[in-house]
């Protein structure tokens, strides 16, 4: 996969990038808000992927509630973080969900990285 190209999209990221930041959270939303949720974050997660300092930015699905969503960001730097946040998409999105979506629980983790590490323990059953 040609990692180099980046077409907004959060199935085209490259983990193995180093990130200074990362964010990991999940919000579970009440189900008649489901799609006001989904529609409020798709083009944001577009637009996040687009901008400088974005090493990767997804939603997804968790698989057995499909009423949770889980998000995992991965900046550059916090130059591009803050970049991010202050972004008039995602302000919008923001202002979409806190004002449309009951939000039953939600978690979120901000991450400085000093050091990354590889992970893929495949081998380990493999002979």
């Amino acid at each position: 996969m040609n990692h180099s190209e980046k077409i907004g999209t959060s199935n085209n990221h490259d983990k193995t990038q180093t990130t200074e930041i990362t964010v990991s959270a999940y919000y579970k939303v009440h189900s008649e808000d489901r799609q006001i949720f989904i529609d409020a974050v798709i083009p944001e997660m577009i637009a996040a992927n687009e901008l400088e300092g974005c090493i990767y930015y997804a939603f997804s699905q968790d698989l057995t509630d499909e009423n949770t969503f889980h998000l995992l960001e991965g900046w550059k730097d916090e130059e591009a973080y803050e970049r991010h946040e202050n972004s008039e998409t995602f302000l919008k999105a923001l202002s979409t969900v806190v004002k449309n979506v009951r939000i039953l629980d939600r978690e979120g983790v901000r991450y400085d990285i000093a050091k990354i590490h590889i992970d893929d323990p495949r081998e380990k059953v493999l002979e």
